[in-house]
C-alpha cells in the first residue's frame, strides 16, 4: 500500500543527494592586481618580496600586505589589493562598474588572456608603472580540482550554466570551467555579479549542463 510513496521518497532523496554532490562554494572577488617581479621592483624596490597577509582558497595564492593605486583617465582607486605569488606578466582585474568609474573600456577575458587589452598606471607611493596592456574584467569561472571533475561532470575549457543558491537566486550563463590538480573547487565572480545574486559568504552554486 505504501510502495508508491516509498518509491517517491527514494526518488526525492536521490535527487537531493545528487544536487548536493554537484554543489560548490562561490567566492566574490573585488578589484585586484597581479604583478611581475619586474614591476614589483619598480614599485617597491629592487628584489622586493611581497608580504603574505591572507591565504586564499586556491593553493599558494594570497592577498599581500602591499597595496597600490590604480590611475585611470577619469578616476583613481586607492588601496587596491595585490595578490601573490608573482606572475610572469602584470594584470589588473576590475569590474565593469569600476571600468566606468575610471573611464576605461576593459574587455571581458579569462585571467591571463591580456593580449590587446588596455593598459593602466599603477602607483605605490611616488613610484609608478605604466602597463601597456593587462587591464581586464575577469570572466566568471569555476576552478575545479581534477578529482572533482567527475563528480561535477565537467571538463577543462567547458562552458556551463550555474544556478546560484541565495536569497536572490539566479542562473549565470557562460561560466568557464578550469580543471587542474592544483586547484580547489570554487566559483569566482566579481562584485557586480555578487550584488546581482545577493551573495553572502557561504553561498553555493550548482552546474546546469547546457543542452
Amino acid at each position: 500500500m505504501n510502495q508508491p510513496f516509498d518509491q517517491l521518497l527514494d526518488e526525492v532523496v536521490e535527487r537531493v543527494k545528487k544536487n548536493l554532490e554537484q554543489t560548490f562554494e562561490i567566492e566574490a572577488s573585488g578589484r585586484h592586481v597581479h604583478l611581475s617581479q619586474e614591476d614589483i621592483d619598480k614599485l617597491f624596490g629592487k628584489n622586493y618580496n611581497l608580504t603574505p597577509a591572507k591565504y586564499l582558497s586556491q593553493p599558494g595564492q594570497y592577498a599581500a600586505k602591499e597595496r597600490v593605486t590604480l590611475v585611470g583617465p577619469k578616476g583613481t582607486f586607492h588601496q587596491v589589493v595585490v595578490l601573490g605569488p608573482v606572475r610572469k606578466s602584470s594584470q589588473v582585474e576590475i569590474s565593469y562598474t569600476d571600468a566606468t568609474k575610471i573611464g576605461i573600456k576593459a574587455p571581458l577575458r579569462i585571467s591571463g588572456n591580456t593580449e590587446g587589452s588596455p593598459g593602466i598606471m599603477i602607483m605605490a607611493g611616488s613610484n609608478h608603472v605604466q602597463l601597456t596592456e593587462g587591464l581586464i574584467v575577469a570572466k566568471r569561472h569555476i576552478h575545479v580540482k581534477s578529482s572533482d571533475s567527475k563528480r561535477l561532470q565537467v571538463k577543462d575549457g567547458e562552458m556551463v550554466k550555474v544556478q546560484v543558491n541565495s536569497k536572490r537566486p539566479l542562473i549565470f550563463d557562460d561560466v568557464a570551467v578550469r580543471v587542474s590538480p592544483k586547484f580547489e573547487t570554487f566559483m569566482h565572480i566579481d562584485y557586480d555579479e555578487a550584488n546581482a545574486c545577493g551573495f553572502v559568504p557561504g553561498t553555493t552554486g550548482r552546474i546546469i549542463k547546457k543542452e
